[in-house]
């Protein structure tokens, strides 16, 4: 049966793909961060599902991570990130970083310790990335940096490799209906609670906005398992393409919103989040 490194597998996406992959027959590690969530995983269906603890930016999870998988390794599926969100004004360097080191220097680093049985298995890399990989929208600034970096780093990487047989796709979900969108709300209380008295006064008006926008976006929420049944599609067709957008819905966006002038497309967003047009301040 093929192998198949899943990251970020205690929850959401990843979990949901190693609980399909698995009843598959996909022999799954799911990559999590501590011993209760590898318990958890497991339990699953542990006959096809194993754990190793892995935080993808712990240089000493990823040097030890080679000698933790089995000898063929036919896939990885790099879906840890985490979400950073806020002006880019009101965002801490320190905040930055770890958004980038999550989303792009994790998943690079994951797909670096991987890639020598790879070659060998002639496999496939998966990134998880989102259509904010092709669409940045306001007050979300960090995360869609980081999707935009990933698919730069992906699109590269898929030539270098492409010799060896070894494959590259990038998956791109819109909006999913796990907990990052569920607790929403809390987010958008979060960037104020971050910001200064100053700043929560310059852009008030912005956060409103993004409180009428999350319920909206909500309910646009696409069930996990349409995500989990384009990843396997990556995973088992034999000529993968280079993206997947899940959904009509973003596949449309992607389409319409990147080909639009740039005038056009900033007041879409604009309106689309709710921001004001002229502040004072």
């Amino acid at each position: 049966m093929p192998s198949v490194l899943v990251t970020g597998a205690a929850r959401g996406i990843g979990k949901a793909i190693v609980e399909q992959l698995a009843s598959s027959g996909w022999d799954v590690i799911a990559g999590v961060r501590t011993e209760e969530d590898a318990a958890a995983v497991t339990g699953v269906n542990p006959q096809q599902v194993s754990a190793v603890i892995l935080d993808v930016t712990d240089a000493g999870h990823i040097e030890k991570l080679p000698q933790a998988l089995p000898p063929q390794l036919d896939a990885v599926v790099n879906n840890a990130g985490i979400a950073v969100a806020g002006p880019v004004e009101t965002v801490t360097p320190e905040q930055w970083r770890e958004q980038l080191e999550v989303n792009v220097i994790g998943q690079i680093a994951v797909t670096q310790a991987v890639l020598p049985q790879l070659r060998k298995s002639r496999g496939r890399v998966v990134f998880i990335s989102s259509v904010n990989g092709r669409i940045s929208m306001p007050l979300l600034g960090p995360y869609c940096a980081s999707k935009f970096a990933l698919e730069a780093a992906a699109d590269a990487l898929r030539l270098e490799v492409k010799g060896w047989g070894v494959s590259v796709v990038v998956v791109e979900p819109a909006q999913t209906d796990t907990d990052m969108w569920r607790t929403a709300d809390d987010m958008v209380r979060q960037i104020e609670d971050r910001m200064s008295a100053e700043q929560r006064t310059l852009y008030a008006k912005h956060i409103a906005g993004m409180k009428k926008f999350v319920p909206a976006a909500r309910k646009m929420a696409v069930p996990t398992d349409k995500v989990v049944a384009v990843v396997y599609e990556a995973l088992t067709a034999r000529h993968p393409r280079a993206r997947y957008v899940v959904g009509l819905g973003p596949k449309v966006q992607a389409a319409l919103v990147t080909n639009l002038p740039t005038p056009i497309r900033d007041r879409l967003m604009a309106t689309m989040v709710g921001l004001p047009r002229r502040v004072r301040g």
